[in-house]
């Protein structure tokens, strides 16, 4: 698909400056540096050394004073206490964090994560139940609760409790929990609204170890299971986020939990690597970990992150690694499917939406297929499937696209959905398809901006290749852990051509360039069609990253080219 390349706002000179001046840095790297806004030595050094003494405080959470005094309280009376998750990234390293810590101190207490496909999404009735009969009195939910307020409500007349912690964004009604804590309350004076699910329950722990005096870095001991949430999640990379992503990166390399580190042997034993970044995090770990919720149950996955045995933790990251395995085999399967109804649907060229509904396909996996076909055709995109006599989706939007208020405003035909901008989740009646997908395709039509109906590439910098050498790519790497909000830098230069030596890999062409200290290598991925042109030494524009690669203990410079075009004449 063709896609736009739009540079991103130059900033201003004098800042680009005095950043040279400063800190005695090339101007491409100034301009990368003022782009994230960082315009100042002070503001540099807090980039570049994020400290742990910079979290804000817990307490400025609306009700987390609430929420300390009920853990507290139930701890005194010797009450059976809930750690309640989502089955997915998030929801497992928040349960994982919040149990791991709530045990050590506290030996009455018990994890439960719903069955993706028996009790669906969030707080379930079921899990209630299941509460009510082993005699919990209170239950604290990790990524989800904050719009269950008939289930808490339910909860509470049952006598039992609610801590909700999340950070998606509420309805006009909190549910009736003793505290609920999340950012995004429009009563929250919190200073950073972005945390992941697990970052909330991470300032919770921090909170109580605040409150019972205990040392400061005893939750520190979790940082890698929060920089796994921030990176999995697709949460900002910016303010709390990036100095809890950078402390947890720095933990999962120096000392990670046996779990992790099983699971990142396991997906590396063919190619061992000495340092892990946050994309392997986000292409290894992540889709290791959601593989146990899509195809079996999620205790899979936090049976994992628990284990404190080595040899343990190994077996069940062989566990995970062929699970994911199979759910690889049922993606393909079902996105071919997918592509199949929609290219079989005349209507489908002239529409602005993709909905598709497969009866028999996995609910699992509904959501990576979803994000195939936004890849494939780029419009927001709902799967849907079959969930005993209702039917229930993923949805996935394209950049710029707020799908979660697209759903809202279809929601008469909804029974329940929840998300985020980019991503959401919901159920309905399935006689209730046609007209939601009516509706849906109304929307969206009426909404969408019609630049955002193209993939558009917003690079940083246009830079000739001679001005890459090993120096420059170092410091930038310093500018990571990357993520929304300090995305990895995107380049684009012009008139270059292959040394001789391009192979075509399938789909994905590998490509080497002439710097001005050497060869550069560089695979174009999904570009297979420029083959003959490039083999016959033709000129092309690139946009590309510049990735520091590590294969088989060695490291090196490795350009990753997302897509390239003939130079125009």
């Amino acid at each position: 698909m063709e896609k736009r390349w739009v540079k991103k706002e130059t900033p201003d000179e004098a800042v680009i400056a005095k950043l040279r001046e400063t800190l005695k840095i090339s101007e491409a790297l100034a301009v990368l540096l003022a782009q994230r806004q960082v315009t100042d030595f002070d503001s540099a050094l807090r980039f570049f050394r994020p400290e742990l003494k910079d979290l804000h405080d817990p307490f400025l959470m609306k009700d987390m004073d609430k929420a300390v005094a009920r853990i507290k309280q139930a701890i005194r009376s010797g009450e059976r206490i809930m750690v309640y998750g989502d089955y997915d990234v998030d929801g497992t390293t928040a349960v994982t964090l919040f149990y791991s810590f709530l045990s050590s101190i506290y030996t009455n207490c018990d994890y439960y994560i719903p069955d993706r496909n028996k009790e669906g999404y969030g707080i379930s009735l079921a899990g209630i139940d299941y509460a009510k009969e082993e005699g919990f009195t209170l239950m604290i939910s990790l990524d989800c609760g904050v719009k269950s307020v008939e289930l808490i409500g339910y909860a509470k007349e049952l006598g039992i409790d609610f801590i909700v912690c999340d950070h998606h964004n509420p309805g006009d009604i909190l549910p009736p929990a003793v505290a609920v804590l999340d950012a995004k309350r429009k009563d929250c004076p919190y200073p950073y609204k972005e945390l992941s699910g697990c970052g909330v329950g991470f300032k919770l722990a921090q909170a109580i170890c605040m409150d019972g005096g205990l040392p400061e870095d005893t939750v520190y001991e979790y940082l890698d299971l929060v920089a796994v949430s921030i990176a999995c999640d697709i949460v900002e990379m910016r303010g709390e986020n990036r100095i809890l992503a950078y402390w947890g990166m720095e933990k999962l390399n120096k000392d990670p939990s046996p779990g992790l580190h099983g699971l990142l042997n396991k997906a590396f034993e063919k190619s061992p690597k000495k340092r892990y970044d946050i994309t392997d995090v986000v292409f290894y770990a992540g889709p290791r970990i959601n593989a146990a919720g899509r195809l079996e149950h999620a205790y899979g996955a936090v049976d994992l992150l628990l284990e404190k045995e080595a040899a343990n933790a190994e077996t069940f990251a062989a566990r995970l690694h062929t699970t994911n395995d199979a759910r690889k085999e049922f993606e393909a399967e079902i996105t071919a499917n997918a592509i199949a109804a929609c290219e079989a649907d005349p209507n489908f060229a002239d529409q602005f939406s993709t909905l598709v509904y497969g009866a028999d396909w996995n609910k699992g996996v509904i959501g990576i297929v979803a994000s195939r076909l936004v890849e494939r055709y780029y419009r927001p995109t709902i799967v849907l499937t079959s969930t005993g006599d209702k039917a229930a989706g993923s949805a996935r939007s394209v950049d710029g696209f707020d799908i979660h208020t697209a759903i809202e405003a279809c929601s008469e035909h909804l029974i329940q959905f929840g998300g985020h901008t980019h991503a959401a989740g919901l159920t309905l009646e399935k006689e209730k398809i046609p007209a939601f997908k009516a509706a849906f395709e109304a929307y969206v039509a009426a909404h969408i901006d019609p630049d955002k109906r193209v993939p558009e590439l917003l690079y940083d910098l246009e830079i000739p290749l001679a001005s890459i050498n090993e120096s420059f790519v170092k410091k930038m790497n310093q500018m990571g852990p990357f993520g929304p909000g300090n995305m990895n830098p995107l380049f684009v230069s012009r008139r270059v051509k292959d040394t001789g030596m391009v192979k075509n890999y399938g789909e994905h062409l590998s490509m080497n360039f002439y710097l001005s200290d050497g060869i550069v290598g560089g695979m174009a991925f999904f570009q297979a069609q420029h083959y003959n042109p490039v083999k016959q030494g033709k000129l092309f524009d690139i946009c590309y990253h510049i990735d520091w690669t590590e294969f088989n203990g060695k490291e090196r410079m490795q350009l990753r080219i997302v897509d390239m075009k003939p130079t125009e004449a």
